[in-house]
């Protein structure tokens, strides 16, 4: 399996949006392959219509990964407060909010 994901945040990318062409995070896309996320990045290049010349054009913005090697390796974590008891703890980026002890939704399950 494979991830497209965004550089500088490490968060793991999601399909462009059907109105707006924009592309947001979204921790459940994966592709089976390589051709496969390739062909998505190049979706996602047509659909935010930039020229390649530009800084924020999708092959110089996004990068694509093997899971675990994107887990082990590349993924960015980030130090929050549980909302319960209040002691700082790490988990990555791409976590669910509603697995995450900082939110209220994982607490009201």
């Amino acid at each position: 399996m494979f991830y497209i994901y965004e550089k500088s945040s490490t968060y793991i990318m999601g399909k462009p949006s059907k109105y707006d062409g924009v592309v947001r995070p979204d921790h459940r896309q994966s592709y089976k392959t390589m051709p496969a996320a390739k062909a998505a990045l190049t979706r996602i290049a047509k659909a935010e219509g930039l020229l390649k010349t530009d800084p924020n054009y999708a092959e110089y913005r996004y990068a694509i990964a093997e899971t675990e090697y994107f887990h082990n390796n590349i993924e960015k974590s980030r130090t929050r407060k549980g909302l319960m008891n209040g002691v700082e703890f790490s988990e990555p980026v791409n976590t669910p909010s509603y697995m995450s002890h900082a939110n209220e939704a994982y607490w009201s399950m």
